[in-house]
């Protein structure tokens, strides 16, 4: 199978008897470089090497929000050499904001681990200093404005209708296929805002690159905890979490399928990792199968109605 050269990150990499033909398993992820997900994915494939020997890569397959590299691994042989780096996005949104996303989230794929949940934030260009001097100049300016995202219906994309419609001001939404394009525009003033992972953005919010606006959370983020979230600047209510996983083609054997559970969770347990993943706002979640098909199939009825709400037709 082909591997991006531009997203290749290999390790030393998985050694069981299933995958003994194979040099490499390829780990899909569904953006483009240089986001959150790298962080996250380098965890991952670092982890899994150690624990279970072979290479492993990150092939980034970006597009149609997530749905490119998920349809790849839902097609995929199930002999545990193509991985997906899931996502919330992936799994609870993108299937009901595109038409005939060409895969089902549950049944199409082998449900192996939850990996992390990951915290977000608003964040502008620095001529906006605050929250509320943002939307007074959306309304000064109707439709003038506008927001990157990383997609349709996805996590950068419906919180911001949520708050503009909570805010009563219209601002023009901007997808993109990948956070760094979008946060590299949101820099340069082409855009005016977008909701960002902080594991994606701190750096830009350090540097001064980026205002942070407020915690795109139900609680202020400890690795920011001056930064008030969105709820405290009279959104009450406002704010949710995203999260990863660890996904691979229906009908992966279940002693391969085993092995990459256990490993994941361990590496995702590490006492290096917890810290390194704390200053970058992530947090594990240990989830088995049964919880994580429990979280998906929660969290696409709550999107499905947030999507209703907003008037998001599949496109």
């Amino acid at each position: 199978m082909p591997i991006s050269r531009r997203a290749m990150l290999a390790v030393p990499c998985l050694a069981t008897p299933a995958l003994a033909q194979s040099s490499t398993t390829a780990v899909l992820v569904p953006y483009a470089p240089g986001g959150a997900s790298d962080v996250v994915g380098r965890i991952l494939i670092e982890g899994l090497a150690q624990r279970l020997g072979g290479s492993f890569v990150m092939d980034h397959r970006p597009g149609a929000s997530t749905t490119i590299a998920a349809r790849q691994v839902a097609r995929a042989a199930p002999d545990g050499r193509t991985l997906l780096l899931g996502t919330i996005v992936t799994f609870t949104m993108a299937p009901l904001a595109i038409r005939n996303a060409g895969y089902d989230p549950v049944t199409d794929f082998s449900q192996i681990s939850a990996l992390c949940d990951t915290q977000s934030v608003l964040v502008a260009n620095p001529r906006w200093e605050s929250l509320p001097q943002l939307l007074a100049g959306a309304r000064a300016r109707p439709g003038q404005l506008s927001y990157a995202s990383w997609g349709i219906g996805t996590t950068a994309h419906l919180p911001m209708v949520d708050l503009t419609a909570r805010a009563g001001v219209e601002m023009i939404h901007v997808p993109y296929n990948g956070a760094p394009p979008a946060l590299t525009d949101t820099i340069a003033g082409r855009t005016d805002c977008m909701i960002a992972l902080l594991a994606a953005c701190r750096g830009h919010i350090e540097s001064g690159r980026l205002k942070a606006l407020g915690a795109a959370t139900p609680g202020r983020i400890g690795a920011l905890p001056e930064l008030p979230t969105i709820a405290e600047q009279g959104f009450a209510g406002f704010g949710g979490v995203a999260w990863y996983s660890l996904q691979g083609p229906p009908g992966l054997a279940e002693p391969v399928k085993a092995r990459l559970t256990q490993a994941a969770v361990e590496t995702f347990a590490e006492p290096r990792t917890l810290a390194f993943m704390e200053s970058q706002g992530l947090g594990p979640t240990p989830m088995g199968e049964a919880a994580l098909v429990a979280r998906i199939r929660r969290e696409l009825e709550l999107h499905r109605e947030l999507m209703r709400k907003a008037g998001i037709n599949p496109e």
